[in-house]
Parts: C-alpha cells; sequence; structure tokens
C-alpha cells in the first residue's frame, strides 16, 4: 500500500520525450493501419496494430524505468490507444470481413471500439487506486491483437471469408463483453525488460522468436488466443474452488 502510494506520488505534470514518443509512434501505427485498411491491404493493416502494440508496451517500460512517469503521458497514451486499439482495428474488421452483414456488421465494429472507449476510461478512473498487479477487464491492447492476428491467421492460410465470417462475428462480440468485464487478466507490469533474467528465461524467449519467425500467423494467434482465454478459465476455477469449499 505505501509503495503504491508512493508510486502515485511519482507520476509528474510534466512531458516528457522518449516515452511520449514510443505513445506517438503507437498513434502512428494505429493511423496507419487506417489507412491500410480503407485501401483494403489488411494483412498490413494488422502488422501496422502488432507494431503499435508492441510500442504501446514499451512507452510504459520506458517511462517507469526512467522515472519519467507523467499525467500528460497518461493521457496520451489513452488517447492513442483509442485510435491504435480501438478506431483501427474496428474498421479493419468492417471493412474486411463484416461488411456484407450491413448493419450488424458496422454495429459489432462499433461495439468494439465503444467497449474498449469504455475500458480505458475506467482504466483512468482507476489510476489513483492501489491495484493487485491484475487487469480488470481485458486490455484494449491485447483485444485489438486478437483481431489482428486472427486477419493475420484467416489471410496466410487462405480461409474463405464465407466460412469465417461469422465465427469473426462471436469473437468481436466476445472480447467487446470481456473488455468490460471484471475478469482478471495478468498486466505484466512486474515484468522488469531492464533488469538480468534467468538464463532459462533467455532460452524460452529464443524459442518464442524461432516459433514466430517460422510460423508467425499460426504462432502469434495460439499466444493471443492462450491470453484471451486465460481470464475466464482462472475466473472459472477460482469460481469452482469457492464452490467446492462452500459445500465442504
Amino acid at each position: 500500500m505505501k509503495f503504491k502510494s508512493i508510486e502515485k506520488e511519482k507520476i509528474k505534470k510534466g512531458i516528457y520525450i522518449l516515452p511520449n514518443f514510443f505513445t506517438l509512434m503507437n498513434l502512428f501505427f494505429g493511423f496507419y493501419s487506417v489507412i491500410c485498411s480503407v485501401e483494403a491491404n489488411f494483412s498490413t493493416a494488422a502488422i501496422a496494430i502488432l507494431l503499435a502494440a508492441v510500442f504501446d508496451l514499451l512507452d510504459g517500460k520506458i517511462a517507469r524505468a526512467t522515472h519519467t512517469t507523467s499525467r500528460f503521458g497518461a493521457e496520451f497514451d489513452s488517447l492513442a490507444d483509442l485510435v491504435s486499439f480501438g478506431m483501427a482495428p474496428g474498421l479493419m474488421l468492417y471493412l474486411w470481413i463484416l461488411q456484407p452483414l450491413g448493419r450488424f456488421g458496422w454495429l459489432a465494429a462499433f461495439l468494439f471500439m465503444a467497449c474498449g472507449a469504455l475500458r480505458l476510461a475506467r482504466f483512468n478512473t482507476s489510476l489513483d487506486q492501489p491495484g493487485d498487479g491484475n487487469f480488470s477487464g481485458l486490455p484494449i491492447p491485447a483485444a485489438a491483437a486478437m483481431i489482428a492476428v486472427t486477419v493475420f491467421f484467416v489471410l496466410d492460410l487462405g480461409l474463405n471469408p464465407e466460412v469465417t465470417r461469422f465465427p469473426i462475428l462471436f469473437l468481436t462480440y466476445m472480447l467487446s463483453f470481456l473488455m468490460v468485464s471484471s475478469i482478471k487478466y495478468y498486466s505484466f507490469k512486474k515484468v522488469d525488460l531492464f533488469r538480468s533474467m534467468n538464463f532459462n528465461v533467455l532460452v524460452s524467449m529464443m524459442l518464442i522468436l524461432i516459433l514466430i519467425a517460422s510460423k508467425p500467423s499460426i504462432t502469434l494467434y495460439v499466444i493471443a488466443l492462450g491470453y484471451i482465454a486465460s481470464g475466464p478459465v482462472k475466473f472459472l476455477l477460482w469460481h469452482s474452488r469457492n464452490t467446492i469449499r462452500k459445500k465442504i
């Protein structure tokens, strides 16, 4: 509790170049994804969203490592996230596969963006409250990354859009619900990229990179799906454990 309060006090009002530059790159790739979607270049649009997610992950890590966290940076990051992980994947979904569904298609895309905005607003209002190391609800970058790797997966394997349209529509609604739910997700905030790591961790990272390089669409899809499923699985295990305890 004391550590958390001290950490919150370190959030200054200044503007720092390095972390905000990474946030700007997040916004750049989000906007570039929109341009690619309008031009029907959906594979590049999906990759741009994944690159935006990488810069979004790095800006917070760098700000905390260099002690340059600021209120301006937090607000700028949220606005960039809404473009890169709300607007960009929603538009990509609609133009790529949901457009033939008419009203149901664009409403699903809008729901995804709206739930992402609500998720960001809820996160911003909880910044001053002590956390438990977990996210409440699916983070919007993770939801957008799931959409992006799904596009990448379907296009890379050459799957029939007519067959995948309704499963992707269901996925869109499911991700929207998970973002505004209270299901806990691991935040990765405790993972420090600037400290020494165990040798086995380095080997594991190398193996993951090899898998991504050999089969990027399949590997990224499995990793993203695993993280999306981790929240509901953890919730169901916790619920069943409590039910058993009550019966005992």
